[in-house]
């Protein structure tokens, strides 16, 4: 195993290697209690103690074998929690097991636990309850060794008053009886039995409860899994209408699927990720119902997490690359397959201007521009979050592909590093040696000579604002967009009477070429103000629930901050993000909040920081703090 510098666990001696969760949620207090059971094995001989992650929990007591035992919860480490050490009553022998019985609570400092109240939810009649794990705040959910590095199978009982699901398989009661069992939602408790016979890392465990309903998807023949979709009963129709159809054209082109399920759960608002691939459940933003299915790119994603991240994993969050920059190109060529060449095509330009804006907020610390990076004992790994692994590490694969003789030759490369590596966490160099080795083995000294001739050093460790390679995409797609965004910016000095636009100009546009046109406008100077409030309204850009589209015009907006008109932009902006637009909503995923109030701060700081003060218990702990952050107030 790799060392992992987020982790106090002593997993190198002794691994955890089995889970058996029981929890109560308890809505009203806001906590969860309950207590994990670990089966734990040495890996070297004389183990003394087992020592695991932790963060904000209150342990109550622990047991060896079902005796008591002695243990100590170490000093808090901002990062990293506080390390719950354990003695052991007499040392392990190599090989030898333990169970180590914990009980506990988490509490309101619980990073990795969102609480929501009912007026934050869709129906608005019962709070909600999600996690999120990733990737070091599984430790404030349950004590465990918190590293990728670490696989574990787990079991799960939650008892609760509404609606428990987990990143399992559940034994009962059946998804597709009644709701809550039968019972009476928000006042009834019904204990949720779930087993998870896959190992996985922590940070992919995952909990939600709140008043959720399931609708399958139609069984397709010759697939051995089955998939549905979850959400409250007021967004159940639209979720299904817009998930359905393409998540049942999904098909591997690697090693078969191993979970047995794939279940979509739609989140409330305060979610802050587009989607996170926890195993057999993912959980997605409500900000993907544009009602044309042009944003369902997110499951072709996550379900490429499947294999990439939840099967072959990144060993430590230096690595995060191998996890997400392999499930992007994947995804890419899902796409391609699905529908085109121009789609995958289409796919990488989006994926440029989000990776052209993150490498730029960079510059200050280029360490973050790399796809490797070497962390610091207890360095937040989340400080570097941004589109860099994702982007630069797709486009990495890319440039490989095309390099080792195209996409046939790479997809049977891809498909022998998924059945060398599946179960296993390893490092960007465990992988480098695999395609070496594949190559040499299987094309000779050519494709050897091709792998030499890649700069290394510049694609993994460089950094910096541009790729190490120019590589160019197909731009059909994305003609259109262009030429309209030139129109625009040569009918600057055009009076608004005189403009020849009309709202039938995005017409045939979809989502995604709404987005290109809108970041293609910023590669030129900034509109007057007169022409950017028309445009707004014309393509009625300044009111589209489609956040997509909507942030993108905001950036639009906001791209001459020192404008006499900017301050104005800015409050539109503002009130958008939080939900004072009209919409009530609160655009609490990551891609679209922290990039706002970024743009919002730059014309108006006082107004960014009263908005996000205001709204701040609205947001999830984890963007509260990465917002916190990006305003300079920590």
């Amino acid at each position: 195993m790799a060392d992992d510098n987020t982790s106090q666990g002593n997993f190198h001696q002794i691994t955890s290697t089995h889970l058996e969760i029981e929890w109560s949620i308890d809505f009203e207090a806001k906590l969860i209690a309950g207590s994990a059971k670990h089966t734990v094995v040495a890996n070297v001989h004389d183990v003394s103690e087992f020592i695991l992650d932790t963060s904000a929990l209150e342990i109550h007591a622990v047991e060896v074998n079902g005796e008591p035992a002695k243990y100590t919860l170490g000093d808090k480490h901002e990062v990293m929690g506080s390390a719950l050490t354990i003695t052991l009553p007499s040392a392990l022998a190599k090989g030898a097991s333990a169970t180590v019985f914990i009980k506990y609570n988490t509490t309101k400092g619980c990073t990795a636990v969102g609480w929501l109240a009912k007026e934050q939810t869709q129906g608005k009649q019962f709070p909600y309850l999600f996690t999120q794990c990733q990737p070091i705040y599984a430790r404030s959910l349950v004590p465990c060794q918190d590293s990728p590095s670490v696989k574990i199978t787990y079991t799960a009982k939650v008892t609760s008053v509404l609606p428990a699901l987990m990143s399992a398989n559940r034994v009962s009661p059946p998804s597709d009886g009644p709701p809550h069992d039968g019972k009476v939602i928000g006042k009834d408790a019904v204990t949720y039995a779930y087993n998870q016979p896959v190992p996985i890392p922590p940070y992919l465990i995952a909990l939600a409860a709140g008043n959720v309903v399931y609708r399958p998807f139609p069984k397709v023949e010759g697939k051995d899994w089955t998939t549905g979709i979850w959400s409250e009963p007021e967004l159940i129709e639209a979720a299904y209408w817009e998930f359905s159809e393409d998540t049942n054209k999904l098909q591997a082109i690697v090693p078969p699927y191993r979970f047995g399920v794939y279940d979509l759960l739609v989140l409330p608002p305060a979610f802050p990720y587009g989607g996170m691939e926890n195993a057999c459940l993912t959980f997605l933003t409500p900000t993907l119902l544009a009602g044309d299915r042009t944003l369902v790119d997110v499951i072709a994603h996550e379900l490429t997490h499947s294999w990439f991240g939840n099967g072959v994993t990144q060993a430590n969050s230096s690595h995060f690359w191998l996890n997400e920059g392999f499930t992007t190109y994947i995804e890419r060529v899902l796409l391609q397959k699905l529908h085109s060449p121009a789609e995958r095509g289409f796919s990488y330009l989006i994926g440029w201007k989000g990776l052209q804006d993150d490498l730029k907020f960079f510059e200050a610390r280029p360490k973050y521009q790399r796809l490797v990076i070497e962390f610091e004992k207890g360095e937040d790994p989340d400080d570097a979050y941004s589109r860099v692994p994702y982007d630069k590490g797709a486009n990495f694969l890319l440039y490989l592909e095309q390099t080792l003789g195209g996409l046939d030759v790479f997809l049977k490369y891809i498909n022998d590093y998924v059945s060398t590596f599946m179960g296993k966490s390893i490092t960007t160099d465990q992988w480098k040696a695999h395609l070496y080795e594949y190559f040499t083995q299987n094309y000779g000294d050519e494709k050897v000579k091709a792998l030499d001739s890649v700069d290394w050093n510049a694609w993994l460790y460089g950094e910096g604002t541009e790729l190490p390679v120019k590589l160019e995409y197909d731009l059909t797609l994305a003609e259109q967009a262009y030429d309209l965004a030139k129109r625009w910016d040569a009918s600057r000095n055009v009076e608004i009477s005189q403009l020849n636009f009309k709202d039938s100009d995005l017409k045939d546009f979809n989502s995604n070429q709404k987005v290109v046109f809108l970041e293609r406008l910023q590669i030129y100077d900034p509109l007057p103000a007169t022409h950017i409030t028309h445009l707004g309204t014309l393509y009625a850009l300044s009111s589209t629930p489609n956040a997509e589209v909507r942030q993108r015009f905001y950036e639009v907006a906001l791209q001459d901050s020192s404008s006499p008109e900017a301050k104005t932009f800015a409050a539109e902006a503002a009130k958008w993000v939080v939900g004072k637009d009209g919409s009530g909503v609160i655009k609490g995923r990551m891609k679209f909040c922290r990039p706002t109030f970024r743009e919002v701060a730059k014309a108006d700081r006082e107004l960014a920081v009263k908005t996000f003060e205001e709204h701040k218990e609205e947001f999830h702990p984890i963007a509260q703090r990465l917002i916190e952050k990006d305003l300079g107030l920590v």
